[in-house]
């Protein structure tokens, strides 16, 4: 029977980290997985522990493994992590973490998502910000209702500094402040890298528990960008349950896990899980099938942080510029908090267990 790596990630997901108590697949500590025939090794990543720990560990990967292939060779290395994290970045050095918010293709209510969960993230008591880089449709003005307001420009050590604006008390930073409201952005490459860098690095940023960061759809030059100009805490993917939307969201996906960039998913935010009519509060429509969301956790060997109804409150909440995280409709804001309240307690996972994200080199052709 050949050994699928698969149901070796499902094996191992028996096997508990002895710091946190989680399972170690759906933290991400799992890497290397490699299978030659009988022959199965990887390594697990975890904060320094003593020996009699690591043998521990060693021996329960080991059993979990044999469980569902009794003839396989297994291989373990244990890698040990120091716990400790420093500041996100040098040009930004008030800011703890910085949390991208992607998907593979417009239209899964990624912006609804990246706003909500802003929103959520400061009901839980954090100081958050939030950059909307989808330069080419920032919709982010909107759903905070600040539609025509201009951010103000302060001179700090003779250079000219952009204060961004605040809403719902968050500070919040948008091309929407900058252009027209029906003004086309029409920008190369080039210039689009130079507005996302002047978002960081040209903003007076208070100091913030996390930053998160609204891209836009795919895989171009402002992912790129960002992910030259700061070492992100980790993204988070957006997608809804159908077929096409997950084919483009691991595309998207990819991008971060590949080894010249190595940004950790935090997890995935499934959209438009199912249609909840408000006159039914119990029924439950699956429009757009099911499982798509819980499959690209899996592929990315991350976690479900939540499922969102589609809610007609949640669109109109959205065009009101009043998300519905601060609107109060109970069961659609639940859904988002509780999407916060996990990406929250897999943001401290990982910085217990992993190194602090480099920003990285990447040469394009």
């Amino acid at each position: 029977m050949a050994i699928e790596k698969l149901k070796v990630l499902e094996a191992l997901g028996t096997v508990m980290d002895p710091k946190s108590g989680k399972d170690i697949t759906s933290m991400n500590l799992v890497s290397d997985l490699k299978i030659d025939g009988k022959n199965v090794s990887f390594t697990i990543a975890v904060v320094k522990v003593d020996s009699l720990t690591k043998s521990n560990m060693n021996f329960a990967c080991m059993n979990a493994v044999r469980k569902v292939y009794p003839d396989a060779e297994v291989h373990v290395h244990i890698s040990t992590k120091s716990p400790t994290l420093a500041p996100a970045q040098r040009i930004l050095p008030q800011v703890k973490n910085i949390i991208a918010v992607a998907s593979g293709k417009g239209g899964v209510g990624k912006s609804t998502v990246a706003t909500n969960l802003a929103l959520g993230l400061r009901a839980l008591g954090a100081h958050v910000g939030l950059i909307d880089a989808d330069l080419y449709g920032p919709s982010i003005p909107t759903m905070l209702g600040l539609r025509g307001e201009r951010p103000k420009v302060r001179e700090v050590n003779g250079k000219h500094k952009i204060i961004p604006l605040d809403a719902h008390g968050i500070p919040v930073m948008s091309i929407g402040f900058i252009v027209e409201e029906q003004q086309a952005v029409v920008l190369r490459g080039p210039r689009l890298g130079a507005i996302i860098k002047q978002f960081i690095s040209d903003c007076i940023w208070p100091p913030l528990d996390y930053l998160i960061i609204d891209l836009p759809p795919g895989t171009g030059d402002i992912q790129l960008t960002l992910v030259q100009t700061v070492p992100l805490t980790g993204a988070v993917m957006v997608t809804t349950p159908q077929d096409v939307a997950v084919a483009d969201a691991v595309k998207a996906m990819n991008m971060f896990m590949l080894p010249s960039v190595n940004v950790p998913i935090l997890g995935v935010v499934e959209n438009m899980s199912w249609f909840t009519p408000a006159e039914l509060p119990d029924n439950k429509y699956y429009l757009f099938g099911e499982g798509g969301g819980k499959k690209i956790a899996q592929m990315s060997n991350s976690v479900l942080l939540g499922q969102v109804p589609i809610v007609q409150s949640i669109r109109e909440a959205g065009d009101g510029g009043k998300p519905i995280v601060i609107s109060g409709e109970s069961a659609s804001k639940d859904a988002f908090m509780e999407v916060a309240k996990n990406l929250a307690r897999q943001v401290a996972v990982r910085n217990e267990q992993l190194e602090p994200t480099q920003k990285v080199d990447i040469r394009t052709t």
